[in-house]
C-alpha cells in the first residue's frame, strides 16, 4: 500500500529515473573510487532537507494571497491536514527545480577543480546520494502520518516527526533517519525534560495562525478538490 501511494506521485517516478541516470552514468565512467562520493550526497541532501523545511516551507505567511497559496501546497496544507495523502509528498515544482538547480551548483563546483570528473561525481553525489536521500525522505514522511506497522526506525521517525506537528512546529526540521543530529546542532531539538513541561503551541496545525485566517480559508476552498477536501473538513478546520 505505502509504496502504490508512493508511486503514485508525480515527482517519484521523475526522481526515480534521476537515480537511474545517475547509476548509468557511473556504471559508464568505470571508477570505483567515484562511488564513494554517494556518501557525501547522502549528507548534503539531509542539510538540505533541513534548511529547505526549516527556512523556505516555515517562512512567515506571506500577505499576499498568491504567495500564500504557493506555500499552503508546498508546505501549510500538510499542517492544516496532516493525514491528507495528496499533501504527503514535496510537489513535483518544488522537486525537481531544485534537483536541477542541485546538479547544476555541484557540477558547477566541480568543473573548477575536477573537469574531468564534473560529470561523474555531480551524478554521484546530486543523482544517486542526494535524490535516493530524498526519496527515502518521502517514504519516511509518508510513514510517519500512516497507521501502519513500522519498524523500530520508523517508529522513532514518527515519534519525532509528531513533535513538530503536534507539540512544536519550530522544532525536529529533519525527517529523514539521522537528521535529527542536525536539529540538536542548530538549537531545533526538544529534550525529553524540556518536553514533559513544554506546553502544545496554540494553533499548531495552522503553524501559529488563527484557523479562521482569511488567507487559510481562500487557500483551503481553492485546493479542495485537487485535495479532496470535503466542505465539512474545511468548516472544522476553521474551528480546530
Amino acid at each position: 500500500m505505502r509504496l502504490k501511494l508512493l508511486l503514485s506521485h508525480p515527482s517519484v517516478p521523475v526522481m526515480l529515473a534521476a537515480v537511474a541516470l545517475g547509476i548509468a552514468i557511473l556504471w559508464a565512467e568505470g571508477a570505483t573510487w567515484q562511488w564513494g562520493f554517494v556518501v557525501l550526497g547522502v549528507g548534503l541532501q539531509m542539510l538540505n532537507e533541513y534548511g529547505l523545511h526549516r527556512y523556505i516551507f516555515h517562512l512567515k505567511p506571506p500577505r499576499q494571497q498568491w504567495a500564500f497559496d504557493l506555500l499552503y501546497q508546498a508546505h501549510y496544507g500538510h499542517h492544516d491536514f496532516p493525514t491528507n495523502h495528496k499533501l504527503f509528498f514535496a510537489p513535483i515544482w518544488v522537486a525537481v527545480p531544485m534537483l536541477v538547480v542541485n546538479f547544476a551548483v555541484i557540477f558547477g563546483l566541480l568543473w573548477l577543480v575536477l573537469p574531468a570528473y564534473a560529470l561523474s561525481l555531480a551524478a554521484a553525489i546530486v543523482l544517486v546520494g542526494g535524490v535516493a536521500t530524498f526519496l527515502g525522505y518521502e517514504w519516511f514522511h509518508m510513514t510517519a502520518h500512516l497507521t501502519v506497522t513500522k519498524t523500530r526506525v520508523e517508529r522513532h521517525v514518527t515519534q519525532l516527526h509528531n513533535q513538530h506537528h503536534f507539540r512544536d512546529f519550530s522544532k525536529w526540521f529533519h525527517v529523514s533517519p539521522g537528521g535529527e543530529v542536525i536539529d540538536r546542532a542548530m538549537g531545533t531539538a526538544i529534550d525529553r525534560e524540556t518536553l514533559k513541561s513544554q506546553q502544545r503551541i496554540e494553533f499548531i496545525r495552522t503553524l501559529g495562525m488563527t484557523p479562521d485566517d482569511p488567507r487559510l480559508v481562500a487557500a483551503r476552498d481553492r485546493f479542495a478538490h485537487r485535495y479532496g477536501l470535503s466542505a465539512e473538513e474545511r468548516a472544522r478546520a476553521c474551528r480546530a
